[in-house]
């Protein structure tokens, strides 16, 4: 439906559901968990530099901002209050990441990161992982696949709804080695999604100077493409038809251009001949179908206010997007998801903007739909 067809009815009437949302986690929450001998490396925050980027701040160093309320940070671990927040943004449901655990695979060494995920794990877990309302995700250490074996035989045994790997796979091989395999396949016996978040495993001070910040961003941003192209190409994807990945905080509008560039180039060497001066295929492997076949099958990216993506729905198909607010991140759509949701969904078809705006994270995450489809329960937080 274009603007020009604009009706005064309510363009989405169902609840939402955020596939990105986060908790704040306490600060100490390493440092208080973690085996003694790695308490003087534990993780405390992040923190922006004077050039735009950012860094984690461990143990023994100071992390709060001036002012700050460290009571009012950790509220977002209060079911009631989170759900309070929902009420306002008409959301039902949850997708949950870490905030400071975002950084985990930027550690130096291979058991204070995994003994790192397993903290974590356990905390969110034990927290809001027990509400149906959320689905959150657990930390997969990529050290050795021995270690991200073990985390994910731990998270299947738990009532998390997602793996988390890092969109660069830090200090390993990228993804398409075939060193990965068995996490693809423990990963799809399981049946949860994974999920990349945007700016795991790499650092994101990409440039240095003027224009440094807005720039490392978009070039941060590039990962997501550049990684699911790969998943696509090399076959991870087409030999696990049910994997999914979830690409998190990207934005969705790349979905179209990545999908028509693969499949642009795969043509081409088909067309002009798949050998390389070398003598050896360019196209390695063969896939019984393009690249974008497996893109537009298992490949999902979320937004916030991106309406390029919505537009680009005719090519990458509906199932690929999904909406999040990004709650409680300064730089996400809360206190107005209402109202940019409402302007959004007025750019599609109705089946489509329930799809966008609910059941396609329905479905990729396991939500119960019997209990998304229930009112939230009147709670008030006693922490309010």
């Amino acid at each position: 439906m274009s603007t020009s067809t604009l009706t005064t009815e309510r363009a989405i009437t169902v609840g939402k559901i955020s596939a990105d949302a986060h908790v704040n986690e306490p600060r100490t929450l390493w440092a208080d968990n973690l085996p003694v001998r790695m308490r003087d490396r534990a993780m405390r925050g992040i923190a922006a530099g004077d050039d735009g980027g950012w860094s984690l701040i461990l143990d023994g160093r100071h992390v709060a901002k001036a002012g700050e309320d460290e009571a009012h940070r950790l509220k977002m671990l209060d079911p009631a209050h989170r759900l309070e927040i929902m009420r306002h943004e008409g959301v039902v449901g949850e997708c949950i990441f870490p905030t400071i655990g975002l950084y985990v695979w930027m550690l130096d060494d291979q058991a204070g990161c995994e003994s790192s995920c397993r903290v974590y794990n356990e905390f969110i877990s034990d927290g809001l992982g027990r509400s149906e309302r959320f689905k959150c995700a657990g930390l997969v250490p990529v050290w050795t696949i021995e270690g991200a074996l073990a985390e994910i035989e731990f998270i299947a045994g738990t009532n998390l709804g997602a793996f988390m790997l890092p969109t660069v796979s830090r200090p390993g091989p990228t993804w398409n080695h075939p060193q990965w395999e068995p996490v693809w396949s423990a990963i799809e016996e399981v049946g949860l999604p994974v999920v990349m978040h945007q700016g795991t495993g790499h650092s994101m001070n990409y440039h240095r100077g003027p224009g440094a910040a807005v720039a490392s961003l978009l070039a941060t941003q590039s990962e997501g493409p550049r990684t699911a192209a790969l998943l696509a190409t090399s076959g991870v994807l087409a030999n696990h038809p049910n994997l999914h990945v979830v690409f998190v905080e990207y934005n969705a509008a790349w979905l179209a251009w990545m999908m028509q560039t693969i499949d642009f180039y795969t043509t081409s060497f088909d067309r002009y001949g798949n050998t390389n001066p070398s003598g050896k295929p360019w196209i390695n492997p063969t896939l019984p179908e393009p690249p974008s076949h497996y893109v537009r099958r298992q490949v999902h990216a979320t937004f916030q206010d991106d309406p390029i993506a919505l537009h680009n729905i005719a090519y990458t198909g509906s199932d690929a997007v999904l909406w999040g607010n990004d709650y409680p991140h300064e730089e996400g759509t809360y206190p107005h998801s209402r109202d940019i949701v409402e302007r959004l969904a007025r750019e599609v078809d109705a089946n489509t903007a329930r799809l966008v705006f609910r059941d396609n994270a329905v479905r990729v995450f396991g939500f119960d739909e019997e209990l998304i489809d229930q009112p939230l329960e009147d709670v008030t937080s006693s922490s309010s």
